[in-house]
């Protein structure tokens, strides 16, 4: 079995391997590539059978879905896929398919990596020694992740592989998560409500997927209420937290905000978070280890080959 034609919108040619198109091409008669601003999307939609997207510059609504009759299968570059309207896609036996859990430890690794820098002070370090000053303390006092409370908002695989590294760092780790995890509470995560977390801890690490439910989540409430000093880590869709409201408080000088994704923040928001010293960009690197990468293709091309075969896997709806 083959697609009459797959349509891509806002995947370049180098989000996938050579021999990943190879496979590709194998499942369908036709292939078109669109970017995400093209105006032949609604045209070349019209007659496709496969959708596959860039969820980051790309969303999937119901208008854009009902002109697409022949639609069987998406399929979302990303585990993300807060951006494609599944529950409507069901209603039309439309399949729609996601990438979980390539990038978990890469993820989870950048987040302890991202603390273990500011804490130290690690990048003025690295730039005195590269000037010939061996001697010089730190701008600012450093210390220890040991002891300190840790609270993880979100516990599937990335927030749950953070709290366990965080355990072996010696952080006293809490979680919030819509279901308790009793796998984690064995291994000495402590469960609490997320305004406790949000009050107490010393860093909050964000790991949420963007949808309807979490958008905006951290809302003007809860960055409040974030201790003077605290770390707030986001290395999940900036859409969590309320814009406006983290940039008051970064204006108090008392909260540090550390946040990946800032390819999706316009200029205007980086410019605006900019004149703030204790906010702390990052490139999308989480998910670009060798590892990750791999995996990522590797699940994406294999799910359309299995929905092929009648076995869909990593399917949302």
């Amino acid at each position: 079995m083959k697609f009459q034609k797959i349509l891509s919108i806002g995947i370049a040619e180098n989000k996938l391997e050579p021999k990943y198109w190879e496979r590709l091409d194998k499942l369908t008669e036709q292939r078109v590539m669109l970017s995400q601003d093209s105006p032949e999307i609604k045209i070349q939609i019209s007659n496709a059978d496969c959708l596959l997207i860039n969820p980051f510059v790309f969303k999937v609504n119901k208008e854009l879905i009902d002109v697409a009759p022949s639609l069987k299968f998406i399929g979302v570059l990303a585990t993300g896929f807060g951006v494609v309207d599944h529950e409507y896609a069901a209603t039309k036996d439309i399949t729609v398919c996601n990438i979980p859990g390539y990038a978990t430890e890469s993820v989870a690794e950048l987040a302890i990596a991202i603390l273990l820098e500011y804490t130290r002070d690690i990048e003025y370090a690295k730039q005195l020694a590269r000037k010939g000053n061996y001697s010089d303390v730190p701008r600012v006092p450093v210390y220890e992740i040991k002891a300190k409370k840790l609270g993880i908002i979100g516990t599937g695989r990335i927030g749950s592989r953070v709290a366990e590294i965080s355990l072996a760092l010696g952080a006293e780790v809490f979680y919030w998560s819509i279901n308790k995890k009793p796998e984690l509470e064995a291994k000495g995560v402590i469960y609490q409500e997320v305004e406790k977390i949000i009050s107490e801890c010393d860093f909050v690490s964000l790991h949420l997927a963007l949808n309807k439910d979490t958008e905006g989540f951290m809302n003007e409430t809860f960055i409040n209420k974030m201790k003077s000093g605290a770390i707030l880590l986001n290395l999940s869709p900036n859409e969590l937290v309320d814009f406006n409201a983290l940039e008051k408080r970064l204006a108090k000088g008392d909260l540090i905000y550390i946040a990946d994704h800032t390819d999706e923040m316009t200029p205007e928001q980086i410019k605006q978070l900019s004149q703030y010293k204790d906010f702390i960009p990052y490139p999308p690197i989480g998910y670009q280890t060798v590892e990750a990468t791999a995996l990522k293709q590797e699940i994406f091309v294999g799910n359309i080959e299995n929905f092929l075969k009648g076995e869909p896997t990593n399917k949302v709806n």
